[in-house]
């Protein structure tokens, strides 16, 4: 995965990356069970992309569900993979299930 993309370990370090970021922040949210593991992968490389096209507009944290669950709970993540675009802490759009860079992009259009 590119290195524009942030992997918080933990709660307080995904609250950090938010309250950091002086431009929209997509959330990515991963599962690591055995369901969730191949559409996670697929959306790596879509997020991945996007990421790296969206450069200085767009930060862009990949969040494990198990490790970071106050995060998940508070933007109503029910499954994996989910990514929820994010302004001030306040929610813009929302999209689950695996995406194409297409459908990504089109969730981001109105807001960047």
């Amino acid at each position: 995965m590119t290195k524009r993309v942030h992997r918080p370990r933990e709660d307080a370090e995904f609250d950090f990356i938010l309250g950091k970021s002086g431009v929209p922040v997509l959330a990515y949210f991963t599962g690591t069970w055995p369901k969730a593991i191949e559409p996670c992968r697929v959306m790596d490389l879509v997020v991945g992309a996007v990421a790296d096209d969206c450069a200085g507009r767009l930060t862009v944290v990949r969040a494990d569900i198990t490790r970071c669950p106050a995060a998940t709970e508070r933007y109503g993540i029910t499954g994996a993979p989910s990514c929820v675009l994010l302004k001030e802490g306040e929610v813009l759009a929302h999209g689950t299930g695996p995406m194409t860079t297409a459908e990504v992009r089109q969730l981001l259009d109105d807001h960047l």
